[in-house]
């Protein structure tokens, strides 16, 4: 090991990915998870406008 190898080597370029081709249930069946994706979104934002669902119940003081 020399002193001119020191430090670390840059990494290897990693292999381009292939283009898929799609047939129309993939297509069919990704465009059906955004909507579901979506849709679980629009929920969750529309649960934390409202308070807790459960704010009455029994309280219980520390003194009587």
């Amino acid at each position: 090991m020399s002193g001119r190898e020191g430090g670390k080597k840059k990494p290897l370029k990693a292999p381009k990915k292939d283009s898929k081709d799609y047939d129309e249930e993939d297509v069919a069946f990704k465009q059906k998870q955004k909507e579901q994706a979506k849709a679980m979104a629009d929920a969750k934002a529309k649960a934390a406008q409202k308070g807790p669902l459960t704010s009455g119940g029994i309280k219980k003081s520390g003194k009587k």
